[in-house]
């Protein structure tokens, strides 16, 4: 055991080299390779890049755009100087706790990637495996941290921590009060720093440029994929151009010559959490179905394969949540604990039983939520999916054949329900 726990701690020396040119045509990039100089359990300092890759067997280099511009066509990308994660300097890295790796770069760099549309107001972003777990928006980060974490404790279990205000005392001491990977923030007060360091293998890592992550709304930049062959996909990146309640359309659709419109118009506070649902949808790996509600995730169904799927995982998801969220706030343990102790006849069955009826009552929070599709449902079994829980309004892409079996859904619902299409879709892989 202990040397399987050893490969987790190990860096893995890497034989990528120290720079990196690409040529586009008639422009070339120029990259360099990151790496940093951290203090060994010795004293010593080891230059070292990546921990390792994706698992501990791979080896990974990080490297940041240092030169050239790249215009095709009518598309000017990110030019350099503008690094985030890839211009993290070992000063930035207040904590390096366990170096970091791939998965812990690539979390924040989600992160980054779903805030810089919430920049209004503090928000927090809550990561694991690439996925956000938590998301949400409040008066104060503290707040943010603390509906994004309760909106899935089980999953923030050692994720990555992202946040759009410097990181006060207040929300240092939720944050120290939690098992996570990683924080990262444009700044960090001198107190919340000393709270957060009682975290040891804690990496706590200040990005600067946070505060101007608004300027990074339009900006693209170039999206590699590559293939088990040795080939290249290069695509642009996504931007997220529904920013307003003017960018969402009406639901219309016409079938053999007869118009379906839905009659609902959504409330301000529904027009405000599709708009922040679909900023969240931005990172969210497709397929997938999310429901919101308050400027705070309620359930997150990710990657499946069919929509109607994601939309049924997302509602379990919700369940389980909100179940293990009334448990830690009523009696202050988990809900699998909670359950295991009624297994064992050291709780009574009450308690449990009060937890599951309020569950099933407030259908996981959901009622009153906004569902929102990275793309259009295809059939009208996906919104039944939500609305059967209650939503209040559908978010999506619209374009189906059949979006006037989704209309009629929302129309037929006791209440109606709201709905609104993008006439885009979101789908990231």
């Amino acid at each position: 055991m202990t040397d399987i726990k050893k490969i987790y701690t190990t860096i893995l020396a890497d034989q990528f080299p120290d720079s990196l040119t690409i040529s586009f045509g008639s422009h070339t990039l120029v990259y360099r390779k990151r790496t940093w100089g951290i203090v060994g359990p010795d004293g010593s300092i080891e230059e070292r890049g990546l921990r390792y890759g994706e698992n501990p067997d791979q080896e990974a280099a990080l490297y940041e755009l240092t030169g050239g511009n790249l215009v095709l066509g009518e598309c000017a990308y990110i030019n350099p100087g503008n690094g985030l994660v890839s211009a993290v300097s070992v000063e930035d890295m207040l904590q390096v706790g366990k170096h970091p790796g791939k998965i812990n770069l690539t979390d924040i760099d989600n992160g980054l990637n779903i805030i810089r549309y919430l920049m209004n107001q503090p928000a927090a972003v809550i990561l694991k495996h690439n996925n956000p777990c938590g998301v949400a928006t409040a008066d104060s980060l503290a707040e943010a941290f603390a509906r994004a974490h309760e909106a899935d404790r089980i999953a923030a279990f050692g994720g990555a921590v992202v946040c759009n205000r410097a990181c006060d005392r207040d929300t240092a001491e939720l944050l120290a009060g939690n098992y996570l990977e990683v924080v990262c923030a444009p700044e960090f007060d001198a107190d919340a720093l000393e709270i957060i360091r009682q975290r040891k293998n804690l990496r706590v890592i200040r990005i600067g440029r946070i505060d101007q992550l608004a300027a990074y709304e339009k900006v693209r930049y170039l999206d590699f994929k590559s293939l088990m062959d040795g080939g290249l996909i290069v695509q642009q990146s996504a931007v997220n151009n529904i920013r307003t309640a003017a960018d969402l359309l009406p639901a219309v659709a016409t079938h053999k010559g007869r118009e379906y419109r839905c009659f609902r118009e959504p409330t301000a506070a529904e027009t405000a959490d599709m708009l922040f649902g679909w900023a969240v949808e931005h990172g969210v790996t497709s397929n997938s179905v999310i429901y919101v509600k308050d400027g705070c995730t309620v359930g997150i169904g990710t990657g499946e394969q069919d929509r109607v799927g994601v939309a049924e995982i997302a509602v379990h998801k919700a369940y389980i949540k909100y179940a293990d969220r009334l448990a830690w706030r009523r009696f202050g343990i988990p809900y699998a604990e909670l359950k295991k102790e009624v297994s064992d006849s050291t709780r009574p069955t009450g308690d449990l039983t009060e937890i599951d009826q309020q569950v099933r009552e407030e259908k996981g929070g959901l009622i009153g939520a906004t569902m929102i599709s990275d793309a259009f449902f295809p059939f009208r079994d996906g919104a039944d999916v939500g609305i059967r829980e209650g939503v209040g309004a559908i978010l999506q892409a619209g374009g189906s054949m059949r979006d006037y079996e989704v209309i009629e859904a929302c129309n037929e619902a006791e209440p109606p329900v709201a709905m609104r299409f993008t006439g885009k879709r979101s789908f990231k892989h």
